[in-house]
């Protein structure tokens, strides 16, 4: 089948309130990762590898943020007349209540395009998400679902089952899935969806529509009632007997949660776990170029990762830096992630930290505990982009520092 005939939907519009405030002003698809790209870019560059070019880039909270930093699709060569890259805005005066402004979940995200899908007359649609570090060959997941006959193909990977609590899990006999738990409070598996999904879109359409028929009436004005897809929409097609599994090997990381976030960086400092720097598949970013790093005398720099453009005269473990970052001399940064030019001021330490871009640490500070449990969000502690941490202060594990503040 020409690869033009399958649309991809790259849904990146929610809010990432789990992010705090890392996400207060910008879409979470935007926040980097490993210093030099953006989770954007893991998607996009997957699709593009894959040989799937008709791309819609479905934004809506912080949408100016994601506009600016996927550059039109140039990248990955999707800057082009005819399909390529097209970003999907919430709109007004377009339809029904229902079918208007911003949606209420990512299966809601889908009714409120339908007509769009159809139009499109794709063969398949394939849904991805925008917050996951991952390699995959889409094409397989394709060809794998139009050779099933399927009406929709679940792409599954496997999760520590204390962790499967945050997904949707999935059960799957012969390749069939049989069973669809959404976010479950006991799962009984660590199979788990990947939230990357096939389509045939006359079943979509047709399913999308008969839920609302169902759950319309019962849900707030501007709501379709569908919510996200664990909700209504996979138990339903999972009900019809047609939903297949596609298992993904090798490495797949959910970064919506501040200790999740920490932890796929550590997974990075000392392994490309399969999914960077790999010949062939290389990830796409339209992120600037920098000066080379400066590594200055008495520094200490221990199983972390340095981006171009920073300077590092201190003690940085098990870390990685953005561009631009500045660690000053006596400055020591571990178990963290600093964003883009921030400095990190001489005797300051940071520990088991996020700190947004164009921040400042100020001489002496301390921010976080080198104690805290990197399994808990609420220990990390975070400092939003712009932000100040005066000289001497002290931030203690899980501490918030709004966007433009200072402390």
């Amino acid at each position: 089948m020409p690869r033009s005939r399958v649309l991809a939907i790259v849904q990146a519009g929610g809010a990432g309130s789990r992010m705090d405030v890392l996400t207060r002003e910008r879409a979470k698809p935007v926040l980097p990762f490993a210093g030099v790209f953006q989770l954007v870019d893991f998607p996009l560059s997957n699709l593009t590898h894959s040989g799937i070019t008709h791309v819609w880039l479905a934004v809506q909270f912080q949408a100016g943020t994601l506009e600016d930093e996927v550059a039109g699709g140039r990248p990955w060569d999707l800057d082009r007349n005819h399909e390529g890259l097209r970003l999907l805005m919430p709109q007004e005066g377009t339809g029904s209540m229902d079918e208007e402004g911003f949606a209420t979940g990512n299966a809601d995200g889908l009714f409120r395009i339908r007509d769009q899908i159809q139009a499109a007359g794709p063969e398949v649609v394939l849904v991805v998400s925008a917050d996951h570090v991952y390699r995959a060959d889409l094409d397989d997941v394709v060809q794998r679902h139009l050779a099933t006959g399927a009406e929709c193909t679940v792409v599954t990977t496997e999760v520590d089952i204390e962790d499967a609590g945050d997904h949707a899990t999935v059960q799957v006999e012969d390749g069939r899935v049989v069973g669809f738990e959404y976010k479950p409070e006991d799962p009984s598996t660590g199979t788990v969806a990947a939230e990357i999904f096939a389509y045939d879109p006359a079943v979509l359409v047709e399913v999308l529509e008969e839920l609302h028929r169902e759950l319309g009436a019962e849900a707030e004005e501007g709501d379709s009632g569908l919510g996200d897809f664990g909700e209504h929409l996979l138990p339903r097609l999972v009900e019809r007997g047609r939903t297949v599994a596609h298992p993904l090997g090798g490495y797949w990381r959910d970064l919506g949660m501040p200790h999740k976030y920490l932890a796929a960086h550590r997974d990075i400092l000392l392994d490309d776990v399969g999914v960077l720097g790999v010949h062939g598949w290389p990830i796409l970013t339209q992120q600037p170029q920098r000066r080379p790093p400066r590594i200055l005398d008495g520094a200490q720099i221990v199983d972390s990762l340095v981006s171009p453009g920073c300077t590092v005269a201190g003690e940085v473990r098990c870390s990685v830096l953005s561009p631009g970052v500045v660690v000053e001399p006596g400055a020591k940064v571990v178990d963290s992630v600093i964003f883009s030019d921030t400095t990190v001021r001489a005797g300051a330490a940071v520990y088991r930290s996020i700190i947004d871009r164009d921040c400042e640490i100020g001489a002496d500070a301390v921010v976080g505990a080198p104690d805290a449990d990197l399994d808990d969000s609420d220990a990390i502690a975070l400092v939003g982009q712009r932000s100040t941490v005066a000289p001497g202060v002290r931030l203690d594990a899980g501490a918030r520092l709004e966007p433009g503040t200072t402390a």
